[in-house]
């Protein structure tokens, strides 16, 4: 049977992946756009382009990982769905919501930074290396938020 907290539970599975998605989504398009850019000038540099795009796609994953480890742990993946109550199923809604924001917030401002990374690189290849670091600071506070996420599923005894 489904109860509140069980439906919380999904729920809190759903911001986890839906939102870091989406960033990760918004992000990737950013940066996207600015290698189509680079390559219309220099389809070599694709290589290159192509790593800087790739970064912002990590908070996704991250949100569909906490999203696999809250249905895990409810039963969801294994076929036996426990009835969690309320205050359960609250605290796992919870639990998805550092990386559901960072990833989303997150995700679409490393695809600015990477498309500026990008620009980078059409220009100086050989700065490639720089425009990588830069948008890999971004990435330190999804990083931060999937800890805190994974953290709070597993401290919620079931």
């Amino acid at each position: 049977m489904l109860t509140l907290g069980t439906a919380l539970a999904f729920g809190g599975a759903a911001i986890a992946a839906g939102f870091a998605g989406v960033g990760s989504a918004l992000g990737v398009a950013v940066a996207g756009e600015a290698a189509a850019g680079v390559m219309s000038e220099d389809p070599d540099k694709f290589g290159n382009v192509l790593v800087l795009q790739a970064i912002p796609g990590t908070q996704g994953i991250y949100g569909l990982l906490i999203a696999f480890i809250i249905l895990l742990n409810i039963g969801a993946v294994g076929g036996d769905l426990k009835e969690l109550t309320t205050f359960q199923g609250i605290a796992m809604l919870l639990a998805g919501f550092p990386i559901g924001l960072v990833g989303c917030v997150s995700g679409y401002t490393q695809g600015v930074v990477a498309a500026c990374g990008i620009s980078l690189t059409g220009k100086r290849p050989e700065e490639t290396g720089k425009g990588i670091t830069f948008a890999a600071m971004v990435e330190t506070y999804a990083v931060l938020a999937l800890l805190i996420s994974f953290l709070m599923v597993n401290g919620i005894k079931l």
